[in-house]
């Protein structure tokens, strides 16, 4: 007999337990190395949410499929990153048994609909229907997967333009949209002030969306390398942020092993 499986629960199921469980918004990080084994060892570490990100990583299908097999079993959620708001992207995407979108560039109503279309069967959507060959189903080991498959997913839109925020209010009353995640660095670039995370009318920005958020009784999520500003924007009601990377992490603890042990040209050799 075949075993019978059940989906994970979703991303947004996480948000709405939040509250009753962790009691705090929910820490995460991007994991960016194309690694399973990279993200086996994130998965371990004890945060609530990893973004395994495919629009400016070295992430094919292939990859990601090996990392979830690798972060599958361990208690944290996981949200994939595609590259570009495509209907097959998508499709290849939830056929994997990607359970938690987030899809990047939403500026508009028609984007945010875009999305949401892409992750239903018709008649309410224009997924296109694979689930006997898809892991998704478990190969149809999941019952009734096309009558459920909407559950099964989270759609978040990541709002990262000067567009999209003054949006925002309309792209949050888009039905099938669980969370909205602002972008600050594309936002910052879209505002004029490129690179500059920290610029007051881009904290401004992300601050408005967030209230937004708040009004229309949908989560946001925010990314925030810098702890300060981290704490801040979940101070304002941020229910998830990304406060770290995989790669960001390697590069500076190796850097820090460089400063510390490699003697710069002309210096005296430390005594050992």
């Amino acid at each position: 007999m075949p075993l019978r499986v059940e989906p994970d629960a979703t991303f947004r199921d996480a948000l709405r337990d939040q509250n009753g469980k962790a009691g705090r918004p929910l820490a995460g990080m991007w994991v960016c190395s194309g690694s399973p084994l990279i993200a086996e060892l994130c998965a371990g570490a004890g945060l609530d949410w990893l973004l395994v990100d495919a629009e400016h990583s070295p992430n094919g299908l292939e990859s990601i499929l090996a990392q979830l097999q690798a972060i599958h079993g361990y208690p944290v959620q996981v949200m994939v990153r595609p590259p570009v708001n495509d209907t097959v992207v998508i499709k290849q995407y939830l056929d994997l048994g990607v359970q938690n979108l987030l899809i990047p560039m939403v500026n508009s109503v028609a984007d945010a609909q875009a999305a949401v279309a892409a992750t239903r069967y018709p008649p309410h959507g224009v997924r296109g229907v694979g689930s006997a060959l898809a892991r998704a189903a478990r190969w149809n080991r999941i019952p009734d997967y096309l009558a459920r498959a909407s559950e099964t997913v989270s759609v978040t839109v990541q709002i990262e333009s000067a567009a999209a925020v003054d949006a925002v209010e309309d792209i949050l009353a888009v039905e099938g949209v669980d969370a909205i995640f602002l972008g600050p660095s594309d936002l910052a670039a879209s505002m004029g002030v490129l690179g500059q995370q920290e610029h007051p009318e881009v904290r401004a920005a992300v601050e408005h969306c967030l209230a937004a958020a708040k009004a229309a009784g949908t989560p946001a999520g925010v990314n925030a390398f810098n702890p300060a500003t981290a704490r801040s924007y979940m101070a304002s009601g941020a229910s998830f942020v990304l406060v770290g990377a995989d790669v960001a992490i390697l590069a500076r603890g190796s850097e820090a092993l460089a400063a510390e042990f490699i003697v710069p040209s002309g210096d005296a050799p430390a005594s050992y």
